[in-house]
C-alpha cells in the first residue's frame, strides 16, 4: 500500500519555520493546540520537530525565565530532545508503521528532502481498525 493514502498534505499541516523566534513558536503552538510541530526552512526542507518540552527547556535554559529574551533567540538554537525521523515518499508500509510506533506523526519528504506532509499514527491505526480488525459479533443470548 502507498503511504500517500495516509498523508496529510503540507497545505493542511501546521508547521514552524526555522527562522522563527522562540516567542513566535510559542504563539503558533498555542494557537494550533498541538504539542509538537515540524520545522521547515523557507524553501520547504524538513529540519526537525519542536515540542512543548523543548520550548519549556528553552525558556528555562536559553531565556533564563525571561520571556523578553524569547524574541531574540531562534528555535534552531534550542536543543531538541529528539526529532521525528522523516520517511521518504516511497517508504513501504512496514517501515512507516515501525517509525510511527515511536512518534505521534511521521514527516514525509520527497526526493529533494522537501517536506510534503505528515502521516499521523491515528491515520494508520484507523486504517488497520477499519480493514483488518473484525467487528465484534453480537453477543448471543
Amino acid at each position: 500500500m502507498n503511504i500517500l493514502f495516509f498523508l496529510t498534505p503540507k497545505a493542511t499541516c501546521k508547521y514552524l519555520y526555522d527562522d522563527y523566534t522562540i516567542r513566535q513558536a510559542i504563539e503558533k503552538m498555542e494557537a494550533t493546540g498541538y504539542a509538537a510541530l515540524p520545522i521547515l526552512t523557507r524553501a520547504g526542507a524538513y529540519r526537525g520537530v519542536l515540542t512543548e518540552g523543548d520550548l519549556l527547556r528553552a525558556i528555562k535554559n536559553v531565556c533564563q525565565m525571561d520571556m523578553r529574551l524569547a524574541k531574540s533567540h531562534t528555535i534552531m538554537e534550542i536543543p531538541h530532545r529528539r526529532d521525528n525521523a522523516p520517511v521518504h515518499v516511497t517508504t513501504d508500509m512496514n517501515e512507516l508503521v515501525r517509525t510511527a510506533t515511536d512518534q505521534n506523526f511521521v514527516p514525509v519528504v520527497d526526493d529533494k528532502g522537501d517536506f510534503i506532509g505528515i502521516v499521523t499514527r491515528r491515520a494508520i491505526l484507523r486504517h488497520y481498525l477499519e480493514n483488518y480488525i473484525p467487528e465484534k459479533a453480537a453477543p448471543s443470548l
